[in-house]
């Protein structure tokens, strides 16, 4: 488990991300469509997995928006933007945000991807949830770059995940 923390405040996390050369576990996350999507359904692609508490916050909605940015002309990257947001939360931050290069999905049928991925916050205010990481993806789904990011309320290193995906 990794502790991190929330304004300061020492929070527990399920796990830990996965290692560095692994094989991403996979999962099945709901879309904007309400379809449930798999990493298969990016298959071939390099991807950003950016894992955020909630987009109705001004980091998580910030982040959101540089990697938007960010990749607008790599369509060989896909950014998956993870969160318990309902889809239909999330569909609104996209239209609202005019962001049209991130595929937003939700936690909403279940946890497992948090717990697989090291991230449902276990402890604290925010139990149930999501901690703010980034896991880099190759084209064949094998773990490149990992952060955790220690300070929920912190933005991840941009930089470094895109250097890690746009090799």
């Amino acid at each position: 488990m990794a502790e991190v923390t929330l304004k300061g405040k020492p929070i527990r996390t399920s796990g830990a991300l996965p290692a560095i050369g692994s094989k991403a576990p996979d999962f099945s996350l709901v879309n904007s469509d309400l379809n449930d999507l798999s990493l298969k359904d990016f298959k071939g692609k390099r991807k950003i997995i950016s894992i955020v508490p909630s987009l109705d916050t001004s980091v998580c909605s910030l982040s959101s928006k540089k990697f938007d940015e960010a990749i607008k002309s790599h369509p060989e990257v896909s950014v998956l933007v993870v969160s318990a947001d309902s889809p239909f939360a999330q569909k609104r931050f996209c239209t609202h945000e005019n962001a049209k290069n991130i595929v937003t999905l939700s936690m909403m049928r279940n946890k497992d991807f948090a717990k697989d991925y090291g991230v449902l916050i276990e402890t604290g205010p925010l139990a149930g949830i999501c901690a703010r990481a980034v896991v880099v993806l190759d084209e064949n789904d094998h773990v490149v770059y990992t952060e955790q990011v220690p300070e929920i309320t912190q933005e991840p290193n941009y930089d470094k995940a895109l250097q890690a995906v746009l090799v």
